[in-house]
């Protein structure tokens, strides 16, 4: 009997114990589908804007991870194409998607673009997880009519499937010497935390409402 009731206190104090330790939230996924802007092209992959974002998530011991799919000259075709295993294989709570710039730049028509991220944005709800549009904008010299088109498909989506949206990625960056490498495209090391700063206003209160919602 003795033995006994010490095995039985023994599990009394072991109970307690599991319940005293802080139990930690699981950990959510932000998943970037993007293009060479999230690619980290022409910059150290630890001065990157994802890398950035990383780092500012785990300062603020918030208990997400960020999972970069992004590639270098991805269109919005292969982003569309490659988002149902990267749903599957990672199951995001958050998607960027940040494409649409290589669309542009090769004179897709602006229909294609938009179909193609209305497909994504759609797919990502499916899975579960909310998306979060990345706008871009073409140079003036593609023709007026063509970059008006261009802009207005990221708001226009953004308003039809109410997703939060960046305006304009490349804000505070594209018309500032320093911030561009010299292909007048890609943004240098110095400019991607003003990349992350251009993103976090939208995905800040994504990071909120999903962790008040535990």
């Amino acid at each position: 009997m003795h033995t006994a009731s010490t095995a039985v206190r023994s599990i009394a104090v072991l109970f307690l114990f599991v319940l005293a330790i802080p139990t930690q939230a699981a950990e959510r996924t932000i998943l970037v589908m993007g293009d060479s802007l999230s690619a980290a092209y022409g910059v150290p992959t630890e001065s990157a804007w994802v890398n950035l974002l990383r780092q500012r998530l785990a300062s603020r011991d918030l208990p997400w991870q960020v999972v970069n799919a992004s590639i270098s000259g991805e269109t919005t075709d292969g982003g569309m194409r490659r988002l149902p295993e990267m749903l599957d294989r990672h199951s995001p709570d958050i998607v960027i998607i940040e494409l649409g710039g290589n669309d542009g730049l090769r004179g897709f028509p602006p229909q294609v673009t938009r179909d193609n991220l209305a497909g994504m944005i759609t797919r990502s709800r499916e899975a579960g997880a909310t998306p979060l549009l990345v706008g871009m904008q073409m140079p003036p010299n593609y023709g007026e009519r063509y970059t008006r088109a261009f802009a207005s498909i990221y708001p226009e989506l953004a308003e039809k499937y109410d997703i939060p949206l960046v305006p304009f990625f490349l804000e505070g960056i594209y018309n500032i010497d320093g911030l561009m490498q010299d292909d007048g495209i890609h943004p240098t090391a110095e400019a991607q935390p003003r990349l992350l700063d251009n993103l976090w206003p939208a995905l800040s209160p994504l990071l909120e409402a999903q962790d008040s919602g535990r």
